[in-house]
């Protein structure tokens, strides 16, 4: 796997480099082909934290994590550990995509975990979709305690999800 890596507000060094890439490189193991495949990683410093965002685009999914802590190399690690629990815990999705004729860019011959079980949906839910604006939906979403609302925006009228970021502030994701 290719890296590219880079600090917004600290300076990537060399060690810092090399850590980063022997642990994601551990994730080779889990791709088809690895050499065509660069990792997005990304570090910044918001107050104490040390924030790790690690983007991998593989065909048609993406693996992203994101992980902050004190220590740098701690959010490394458990940035890595995430990022392998994802592949292990959605394989049985991506086999039956395989099996479906599709690649993904996965060799899927790893073994399952056996603590892990498969996850399945357990609620529907209908929701009435009054046009609003952004502000009704943040207000909406407080109101009801969730950490994500679904809206048909007034100004748009297309159908937006509104989600609190772990920063606190607030995004949109728009539909087309």
């Amino acid at each position: 796997m290719k890296f590219n890596i880079h600090g917004k507000k600290v300076e990537v060094t060399e060690p810092i480099k090399k850590y980063i890439e022997e642990k994601i490189g551990k994730l080779d193991k889990y791709l088809s082909n690895p050499e065509d495949i660069t990792a997005k990683v990304v570090i910044r410093i918001v107050g104490r934290d040390q924030i790790v965002e690690v983007t991998i685009p593989i065909q048609k999914i993406v693996l992203r994590c994101e992980e902050r802590h004190e220590d740098l190399y701690a959010a490394i690690d458990i940035v890595s550990d995430k990022l392998e629990r994802q592949i292990r815990k959605n394989k049985t999705r991506m086999q039956k995509r395989v099996n479906k004729s599709e690649t993904i860019g996965f060799d899927l011959s790893f073994e399952d975990l056996k603590d892990e079980t498969e996850q399945t949906i357990v609620k529907r839910k209908e929701i009435e979709m009054k046009p609003m604006s952004e502000e009704e939906a943040i207000l909406q979403m407080n109101l009801i305690g969730h950490e994500f609302f679904v809206f048909k925006n007034v100004d748009t009228g297309d159908v937006d999800v509104l989600y609190q970021r772990k920063d606190g502030n607030y995004g949109i994701i728009e539909t087309k």
